[in-house]
């Protein structure tokens, strides 16, 4: 049976472009786009579907937020999440979080595929790459590093501090307060062990936490 498909992300470009991928196999049923949150909420409660393809930074909302009320709501939902974003930045935050699948916008069609297949089947789709840092993860002796202490949303804080925006401009991009940002910053300081911003910025260029 074809696999009916929601695409979430905030370029219309890129929905029009995995819509046309998707479109071309003939294991993909009806495909339909979504450029937010709010949007693709809408969609799942008004009609059933077999996979989603989720961004990881939407405009109006983290990813990881929207996959968070998902799993709430869809549990039998198969979520891949989709990024600019390298591996070793998300992957294992969002299979934490309950997605089937991460993978890079750089990927292969075929693999896009395969990842939405497997997840609509419940079955988690696991890249080389997103597998190297799992077995990393078991692997490793000693504690965490900082950075895998945040929360999603303190993650998120942190990736648009590195990105040179302001809280003022952070807090309207995620909708809360001014106060509420300066108080996650102020945490990502404590966690990390960094007292200024250049601090923060040669921490995550560091690990490797910035945008590619």
């Amino acid at each position: 049976m074809a696999l009916d498909i929601l695409i979430v992300d905030d370029h219309h470009i890129i929905r029009r472009g995995l819509a046309r991928i998707l479109a071309e196999d003939a294991r993909i049923g009806r495909v339909d786009e979504a450029p937010d949150g709010p949007a693709a909420l809408r969609l799942l409660r008004a009609g059933a579907y077999d996979a989603m393809v989720l961004d990881v930074a939407l405009g109006d909302r983290d990813g990881l937020d929207v996959l968070k009320t998902v799993r709430a709501e869809f549990p039998g939902l198969g979520v891949v999440m989709l990024s600019v974003y390298p591996e070793s930045q998300f992957a294992v935050r969002a299979l934490r979080s309950g997605a089937h699948a991460y993978l890079n916008k750089g990927c292969e069609p075929d693999e896009l595929l395969a990842a939405l297949a497997k997840a609509a089947a419940g079955s988690v789709y696991v890249t080389p790459a997103v597998a190297e840092l799992l077995a990393h993860n078991v692997r490793r002796d000693g504690p965490q590093a900082p950075h895998e202490l945040l929360s999603n949303r303190e993650f998120q804080v942190l990736q648009l501090l590195v990105a040179g925006k302001s809280v003022t401009a952070i807090a309207e991009q995620l909708a809360l307060s001014a106060n509420t940002i300066s108080t996650y910053r102020a945490r990502i300081f404590e966690k990390l062990g960094v007292r200024t911003l250049v601090e923060l910025v040669a921490y995550a260029h560091t690990h490797q936490l910035g945008a590619s």
